[in-house]
């Protein structure tokens, strides 16, 4: 099974998807957490962050996830990037797939985010930020929606989507 955490830079994916793991940890079945920072570090971050390198890196994140659960590993994957191509081939490439859509007010966001991101943005220091210099692509058909504009602790959050899971699938 895939779960596959999307939202903007800030809105919990990391911080949810591990809750999730912590709280399914003794279901017995193996899970691995693809984060997509740490994936893009693994690959020795060589991509940029124009929407071409994201869409590159976010179908490298696809293709470890189809190699490990071929080799029947359940996948975490927190991923900001959201494409609807991108997100339409998830669900003909995963048998059990699941999709969080983390939504979020970047006003919020901003508030909230600790990698200074819309901050640097607005001062010019970066771009090719989601949701400011690159459309953010609100996903079309997410299974679950989680509004994190209201702040609940993590492990209610990703219990909220086991048992989402739990009504959709048979984990």
């Amino acid at each position: 099974m895939v779960l596959w955490i999307t939202g903007l830079s800030a809105s919990g994916k990391t911080t949810i998807g591990r809750a999730f793991l912590e709280i399914t940890k003794d279901s017995g079945a193996q899970k691995v957490f693809l984060d997509g920072d740490s994936v893009r570090e693994m690959f020795g971050g060589d991509l940029g962050y124009d929407e071409n390198s994201r869409i590159k890196h976010i179908q490298r994140v696809q293709r470890l996830a189809k190699f490990l659960t071929d080799q029947g590993i359940d996948v975490v994957v927190a991923a900001l990037y959201s494409n609807q191509e991108i997100l339409a081939e998830n669900r003909k490439l995963f048998d059990k797939y699941f999709e969080v859509y983390l939504k979020a007010d970047i006003n919020f966001l901003k508030i909230r985010e600790n990698k200074s991101l819309y901050t640097k943005s607005q001062s010019g220091e970066i771009t090719d930020v989601v949701g400011v210099d690159i459309k953010w692509q609100v996903p079309n058909f997410p299974d679950l929606i989680i509004n994190t504009n209201i702040l609940r602790p993590p492990d209610e959050l990703a219990l909220e989507i086991y048992n989402a899971i739990k009504v959709k699938t048979d984990i």
